[in-house]
């Protein structure tokens, strides 16, 4: 039975790519621009309002997993520990990799690191709320990827001169 948990936990972490994808291009970028505008015109300080957002998905997970626990309802926790894992992901991604806010991971030369900063990297070529583009986080999208392959081969291709 345990197997069925874990199942719903992995389930929900997958899920919440497209939840973070929805809510990002409609929520962030829509009727709550306020509180992610500064994420995209960086001002003074270490925190931003954009922050906000951590306490509006951290929040449902908690209670999720605090009531599932109090009522013996463990498909509830495994939904809130679902949130829960994408948040650390989300966290280690978005703020430690991409924005490097916290420096624990800064010399990572990964191919899929190196794709995912390139899509963050157009998503705020964008400084407005309109236009944007790749608004996922863990999953990056084709043209990205290519781009990453065109660079490397590239490299290749340049020849060292002779000493």
């Amino acid at each position: 039975m345990i197997w069925w948990y874990v199942l719903v936990t992995l389930g929900v972490f997958v899920l919440m790519e497209g939840i973070t994808w929805l809510t990002h291009k409609y929520v962030m970028h829509g009727f709550l621009w306020y509180l992610h505008e500064d994420h995209h015109k960086k001002g003074p300080g270490f925190f931003e309002k954009n922050d906000a957002f951590f306490l509006i998905f951290a929040i449902p997970s908690f209670l999720l997993i605090l009531f599932g626990k109090l009522n013996e309802n463990y498909w509830s926790m495994s939904i809130g520990f679902g949130i829960m894992l994408y948040g650390f992901a989300y966290f280690m991604v978005h703020e430690v990799i991409i924005h490097q806010r916290f420096k624990w991971f800064t010399r990572s030369n990964n191919r899929y690191i190196r794709a995912i900063r390139w899509a963050h990297k157009m998503h705020h070529k964008h400084l407005d709320k309109e236009e944007g583009e790749s608004f996922g986080m863990l999953v990056v999208a084709k043209k990205y990827w290519d781009k990453i392959r065109r660079d490397e081969a590239m490299k290749r291709n340049v020849v060292e001169p002779a000493d």
